[in-house]
């Protein structure tokens, strides 16, 4: 007697239970044809991607095509539930060219990392809707363009890197409600405006480093509420009036660079009881 007609047979077996086991069935079937679908739109993503470098003198990016599922490429993992990318790691493979618009449809990546390598054009605005996105490493290529305010959307984003690139424009203030963040470095830019107010609203800061820009303004009093601060680096930039009363409050702190700019003022007498973890404080050239 099979399955279904042992179970029918049951007393206690009623006609709704048997149709609950029939819509689980096709509901599994469901499941597994749409996460196969989204798994299959991940590989031909990451196939496009591919197609958008135009040097890969390792070949690092040799092991991309169909002989082996994609979650073994190198550089890619996945989940192992979903079978979903959640890591595009390919740093420091000499690659060039530039990044695919489409990797904004790896919405379970949670670190995309190609530093060190020759990517160029802009970053991509598509970025902001992986909203899974936690740490995006861009730094030291040849980007261009701005920073896409955009990524605001990146709501979980802890480290934000795209220091070493010609990225113009200003800094978005849009991703002052990034709550999450805790390292903001664009360093060795062009960047220019000022640094946004909405910026002291990031209570989990740690790392703030806009060093070597065209950033004007003054330092905003906002970032005396900082609490978590550790690193503020804002040298070689053309800021002017003083640092915030507050800002020598944050007994966090261990490095403070605001040399090369306009800055004026007075220090406290007492910095060295206020601030017990500073060990480098750069105020030259103002």
């Amino acid at each position: 007697m099979g399955l279904f007609s042992r179970l029918s047979s049951a007393p206690a077996f009623s006609s709704f239970s048997m149709h609950t086991l029939i819509l689980l069935w096709f509901f599994g079937l469901f499941l597994t044809s749409v996460v196969g679908k989204n798994s299959d739109r991940d590989r031909l993503t990451l196939l496009e991607f591919k197609a958008k470098i135009s040097d890969d003198p390792l070949g690092f990016m040799s092991s991309w095509n169909d002989s082996i599922r994609f979650c073994q490429w190198r550089g890619v993992s996945c989940g192992r539930r979903h079978q979903r990318v959640t890591v595009l790691d390919l740093q420091s493979q000499k690659l060039v060219g530039f990044i695919s618009p489409n990797v904004g449809n790896l919405s379970f990546l949670w670190k995309l990392n190609l530093q060190n390598n020759s990517f160029y054009n802009e970053i991509p605005p598509e970025i902001g809707r992986l909203h899974r996105l936690q740490v995006l490493l861009l730094n030291n290529n040849t980007i261009t363009g701005t920073i896409p305010s955009n990524l605001s959307s990146c709501a979980n984003l802890i480290v934000f890197h795209v220091a070493i690139n010609n990225l113009v424009g200003k800094i978005p203030t849009k991703l002052g409600t990034l709550s999450k963040l805790r390292i903001f470095a664009i360093h060795i830019n062009s960047l220019t405006g000022i640094i946004p107010p909405s910026f002291g609203n990031l209570s989990s800061l740690e790392g703030f480093s806009i060093t070597y820009n065209n950033v004007g303004g003054s330092i905003p009093d906002s970032f005396g509420q900082l609490t978590k601060l550790k690193i503020f680096a804002v040298g070689s930039n053309r800021l002017s009036g003083t640092i915030p009363p507050l800002f020598f409050n944050i007994t966090s702190i261990t490095k403070i660079d605001v040399g090369v700019n306009q800055i004026q003022g007075y220090l406290p007498s007492d910095i060295g009881i206020t601030l017990p973890n500073l060990e480098t404080f750069t105020i030259c050239s103002n």
